[in-house]
């Protein structure tokens, strides 16, 4: 009887420490202009943006299974040639892989850059969804 018990706290151990370890991913989905950001773009930016700690916290009030995250950069150049940009990052609830539209929390960015080359467009579109992210993060969890 007592060898069942050790089992039972031996396994009970191992899955505590294998759950642990699992990192934590949210859904993340991407809504911009190709023009300025693609699919990977936005999930590297995402990457960078929410570290595992993050995560990890973020997923004791915000669960991964009833959360994900939606992106979205629009802009490219006007008539005068300037660069002008958008982004917006959303917490939005999740309904088994899709997301609905009603914001826990959202946060939008904009920018504009005259005279800016198509790349130098592309790296304010970076730079204002990696400013969207944090202030959406920074009113869910602190990093």
């Amino acid at each position: 009887m007592a060898v069942h018990h050790l089992f039972a706290a031996a396994l009970l151990s191992v899955a505590s420490t294998i759950a642990a370890a699992a990192p934590v991913t949210y859904l993340t989905v991407d809504h911009s202009s190709p023009a300025l950001m693609d699919a990977a773009g936005a999930a590297a930016v995402w990457k960078t943006e929410v570290p595992q700690a993050t995560a990890l916290r973020l997923s004791k009030l915000y669960p991964p299974s009833r959360y994900g995250f939606v992106s979205q950069v629009e802009g490219g150049f006007n008539d005068a040639k300037i660069c002008v940009v958008t982004a917006r990052a959303m917490l939005v609830p999740r309904s088994g892989k899709t997301l609905g539209f009603a914001p826990k929390q959202s946060a939008m960015a904009f920018d504009a850059q005259p005279n800016a080359t198509a790349q130098q467009c592309k790296d304010l579109a970076s730079a204002k969804l990696k400013e969207a992210i944090g202030s959406v993060l920074s009113g869910l969890v602190k990093k």
